[in-house]
């Protein structure tokens, strides 16, 4: 394979426009074109690294001969070359083999396997190059992948075994010593034992998208290798028009950026719906890939798609300029993951939902009446998130002066949409979703000083009114390690009730929402009462409950119960922690919402 020195660089003034939103295609595609010369070196380095022990390709032919082929190929067919270069998981696939090859480790295959797709990805190649060739490639319980052509399905009686795909002329086939199958012309249509790539064309130019659902390459996923999942025609059929859905949207109220996503997405693994949520995630070695659940409509997968590109587009500026230096400490909360996060996940996530902010606001303004309540709240929820998790980052000292210059820029766009104006009930739906998460991400991930909660203990006991006010803000310490789990099943109930027959709908999905209880469904419908008792139920059942204790602190003030609803939604881990010493008496009758109204005296948010 040729490498010609190249060197990528990007404008400041394409780094800005990014920042504010304001990339257009021309600049995504010289991104593409940097993560294609980026995977050659990738994969130019595999290689000859592996190339140096060549009985790592165990019953693979020698790597000569796929280094020959590629030859040929770049040779004879450029574009044919830069297709491999383009897709997905060829970037994935070397990323994941040079791990393999650099720890000297197997992975989901044996080794040899691993190493042995390069074969198939030149196969794959000489194929669309319609050279003359053959070559062994391997095959994963008698599949084989011909990488953004197919699959061809062998008998086999090996987990792990050789094939062979030979032809010329547009004619080929895939055979091992049990069957073959011949590719048809063109390959991208069904044959006996072969499954093409599906593709769905959305929109006539300029304004068209053509997006690849790839359920079958083994290196599509973000971990590890897969088995092919084809998609059955009834959920390609539900893929499709959610496709034609999302992208009609996208082009209907955020025009511009339609073209930059058309440019940046190009392959989308589908994956099962997840009830109730919209799952999707991306990886910077895969440039033009998402992984997405099967959302439950058009305007759900219209954000996922923006979500899923600003996770692209980031990636590929990563690769080019540096926005923070390496620190892998688990630190900072983010209102999108359960969990503490680095700082690298946390401006992953603030670019992303920055997108999804924009679409959620253009749909908003664009006075679809269907789905106004749904939109003005999404983008009431995130623009305050981001931003408050954009000022918790903006001066962390990991980041570069290019990384302040990029926050800078998100800053100019985000700042103004805090000022916009959303209806009051909207803007307290949302505030009690934000309040939910970061109090039930207090009471798992912060651990207050034993000292201090010894302390406010020994106070209660001894009949003090008030502990003391040192003790109450005193330090915590922060852990990954969460205290308890964490469901979302209120904030899925409220997104439930946004709808004109919210309240119907609600009743009648309610019981449906994993880990729901009536105490959440009672407070989701506005029967704040009926919810306080029901969460004092719970918290009488399991008293370390984090859903309940939450639960009760927004229900109590949702009723106007103050100062425990301070103490369970401001300090829920100290709560916690006290009441836990307190059980340890057997004769203490205390509950949970005794101690809260104790120390919320002193607790004011």
């Amino acid at each position: 394979m040729l490498v010609d020195p190249v060197f990528h660089s990007m404008p400041w003034t394409d780094f800005d426009a990014f920042a504010r939103l304001e990339g257009d295609a021309s600049m995504v595609r010289n991104l593409g074109r940097a993560e294609r010369s980026r995977r050659k070196l990738l994969l130019l380095a595999l290689l000859e690294n592996s190339a140096k022990t060549p009985e790592l390709y165990g019953p693979m032919p020698p790597i000569d001969e796929v280094l020959e082929l590629l030859d040929r190929v770049e040779g004879t067919s450029p574009e044919a070359f830069e297709q491999l270069l383009t897709h997905p998981y060829t970037g994935s696939w070397t990323g994941y083999t040079t791990r393999l090859l650099r720890d000297g480790i197997d992975g989901v295959c044996p080794l040899w396997m691993h190493l042995g797709h390069v074969h198939a990805i030149a196969a794959a190649a000489a194929v669309r190059a319609g050279l003359r060739f053959e070559i062994g490639v391997p095959a994963w319980d008698g599949n084989v992948s011909l990488p953004s052509l197919g699959t061809a399905s062998l008998p086999s009686s090996e987990l792990f075994s050789v094939a062979t795909v030979r032809g010329g002329h547009r004619k080929y086939t895939v055979m091992n010593g049990h069957a073959e199958v011949l590719l048809p012309h063109p390959v991208s249509v069904d044959g006996p034992g072969w499954r093409p790539l599906r593709v769905r064309r959305c929109g006539p130019e300029p304004k068209s998208f053509t997006l690849h659902l790839d359920d079958a390459d083994p290196y599509r996923g973000l971990y590890e290798p897969l088995l092919p999942q084809r998609l059955d025609d009834d959920e390609l059929g539900d893929w499709g028009r959610l496709i034609d859905e999302a992208w009609s949207l996208v082009v209907s109220v955020m025009p511009d950026f339609a073209s930059v996503l058309s440019a940046g997405l190009s392959s989308l693994v589908p994956k099962p719906r997840v009830p109730f949520q919209n799952p999707s995630a991306s990886t910077g070695e895969a440039f033009g890939s998402a992984v997405v659940g099967r959302p439950e409509d058009g305007e759900g997968l219209a954000a996922t798609l923006v979500h899923e590109l600003q996770h692209i587009v980031l990636g590929g500026i990563l690769h080019l300029v540096k926005l923070y230096e390496s620190d892998p400490r688990e630190r900072i909360y983010v209102p999108w993951r359960d969990d503490p996060r680095p700082l690298s996940g946390v401006l992953q996530g603030v670019y992303a939902f920055y997108g999804v902010a924009a679409f959620w606001r253009a749909l908003a303004w664009s006075g679809d009446s269907a789905v106004a309540r749904r939109a003005w709240f999404e983008f009431a929820f995130w623009r305050g998130q981001v931003w408050r998790t954009l000022m918790v980052i903006r001066e962390d000292m990991t980041l570069t002066d290019a990384g302040r210059r990029f926050l800078d820029g998100i800053e100019q766009v985000l700042g103004p949409w805090q000022q916009e104006p959303v209806r009051e009930d909207i803007s307290k739906l949302a505030a009690v979703v934000v309040a939910d998460h970061r109090a039930g991400w207090r009471l798992r991930h912060l651990r207050p000083d034993p000292e201090a909660v010894a302390e406010i203990v020994g106070a209660w006991r001894a009949g003090t009114h008030m502990p003391p006010v040192g003790s109450i803000q005193s330090a915590v310490s922060l852990t990954p390690v969460p205290d308890g789990s964490w469901p979302r099943s209120r904030a899925a109930l409220i997104r439930q009730g946004l709808g004109g027959d919210g309240r119907a709908r609600l009743a009648a999905v309610w019981s449906t929402v994993p880990e729901a209880t009536s105490a959440d469904f009672a407070f989701a419908s506005g029967r704040f009462e009926d919810a306080v008792r029901g969460y004092r139920a719970e918290l009488r059942a399991a008293p370390d409950r984090p859903a309940s204790l939450i639960g009760l602190g927004l229900a109590l003030d949702a009723a106007g119960r103050d100062p425990a609803s301070r103490a369970l939604l401001h300090r829920p881990e100290l709560v916690r922690a006290v009441h836990r010493e307190l059980r340890c008496t057997a004769t203490e009758t205390s509950t949970p919402e005794d101690v809260a109204a104790w120390i919320g005296q002193l607790v004011f948010g």
